[in-house]
């Protein structure tokens, strides 16, 4: 059985909605399936920034760095950075 699914109106400026058409078009797509995939690459990307996040936050506790540590990490890199150029 195919998965259900459900028709919604959604508005783009017409530049975007331009851009949607061409790509799928060249791609040999319907807009639908672009807009579909789109969608999913999308959530799938927050999902998986979160839990990478999430990831280095338990890494971080479990070896005891603060928030603070990491900023002052990051800034000591860049000043770094600046002094090799």
């Amino acid at each position: 059985m195919a998965p259900k699914t459900s028709t919604v109106n959604i508005s783009f400026r017409d530049d975007l909605l331009s851009e949607i058409d061409e790509t799928a078009r060249s791609e040999s797509r319907s807009r639908s399936e672009l807009v579909r995939e789109a969608a999913r690459l999308y959530i799938e990307r927050k999902r998986r920034m979160k839990n990478l996040v999430e990831s280095m936050r338990q890494t971080a506790a479990d070896r005891s760095i603060t928030e603070e540590d990491v900023h002052m990490e990051i800034a000591a890199v860049r000043a770094e950075k600046r002094n090799d150029s």
